[in-house]
């Protein structure tokens, strides 16, 4: 081997061994904002429960991070954990839908797109349901409608008010009517946790829609949405397509539809949890406290924060 040989392996290793190492090192320690570019120090972004300090763009966080930041530490109690879907259909497309699940499942580490479960939030007691979207896009198949049907009647049950955080992409297709049938089943269960005089909170995450916008995601006592989620039944292609109209830039927004009355407030993540706590603290008020009047409750108590938008 020549001496220009030796010198040009030498150089070669080193850049190798420079460029494996400056990945090691950056590899999970920064966090690039998918809206405005901007690195930030992943630590410091998780801080912010994953919301852009530079532009507030809210990262998509799945249900694991969502249960940490709003229920209380040591006061989670998962529910129906050992509920698994099927394939009923025998549904196969570009793969066989039991496939399908068991890759998922792998992925995730969940059963199914849901997690039910009952906490505290702020000390007040809740039933808390959280989609996720990791899972088949949090499409809503037999189990995901049954574990949310069966938490809404244990807060019934126990006189919890329910509060349930939408993320999902709509029915799943692979169950056919057994996935349109749990619209009706848990709008059923929230129709008799109606009629007990309970609270019902939907948090409209991005995205919210198809058959869960359509049925639980808008049926809540209060909604709520975080901010730039995107909320509708059908997409914005399908409609134009059907309109022959082009729609407007911020159609089907969180914000978009706060002007038009389908939201009542749009709340930034890390007021979220704040936001829940009193409205359950302001429901759960004894009615008497009132005597017919609102000036009886402290201003602390039914004021939303500055944060919160609010028509």
């Amino acid at each position: 081997m020549s001496l220009f040989d030796w010198f040009a392996d030498r150089r070669k290793l080193n850049s190798m061994g420079q460029k494996q190492q400056e990945r090691e090192i950056a590899e999970g320690l920064w966090t690039k904002c998918e809206s405005c570019g901007v690195l930030t120090y992943t630590k410091d972004l998780r801080a912010n429960q994953m919301v852009c300090p530079e532009c507030e763009h809210h990262i998509r966080i799945f249900s694991e991070e969502r249960i940490e930041q709003l229920i209380d530490r040591d006061t989670w109690q998962p529910l129906d954990e050992h509920l698994r879907p099927t394939d009923p259909l025998g549904f196969r497309d570009r793969k066989a839908y039991r496939d399908r699940l068991n890759e998922y499942q792998g992925k995730t580490q969940l059963k199914d797109a849901v997690q039910t479960g009952l906490g505290e939030i702020d000390g007040c007691p809740v039933a808390l349901g959280v989609m996720d979207f990791r899972f088949m896009g949090g499409s809503m198949g037999s189990v995901v409608g049954e574990k949310l049907a069966r938490l809404v009647e244990r807060g019934t049950q126990e006189r919890r008010p329910v509060v349930i955080v939408c993320a999902s992409g709509g029915a799943r297709m692979q169950e056919g009517m057994l996935s349109l049938m749990q619209m009706a089943k848990i709008s059923g269960a929230l129709q008799r946790h109606r009629d007990a005089r309970l609270l019902y909170v939907p948090v409209l995450t991005h995205p919210t829609t198809g058959g869960v916008t359509a049925s639980f995601a808008m049926l809540g006592d209060i909604i709520l949405a975080e901010p730039k989620a995107t909320i509708g039944f059908a997409g914005r292609r399908v409609i134009e397509q059907t309109l022959r109209q082009k729609l407007p830039e911020n159609f089907q927004s969180a914000e978009d539809l706060l002007d038009h009355g389908f939201v009542d407030a749009i709340v930034p993540r890390p007021q979220l949890k704040e936001t829940l706590a009193r409205l359950m603290r302001l429901h759960a008020t004894p009615p008497e406290a009132f005597d017919g009047h609102l000036s009886h409750v402290g201003t602390s108590e039914i004021d939303v924060p500055s944060t919160v938008t609010n028509p």
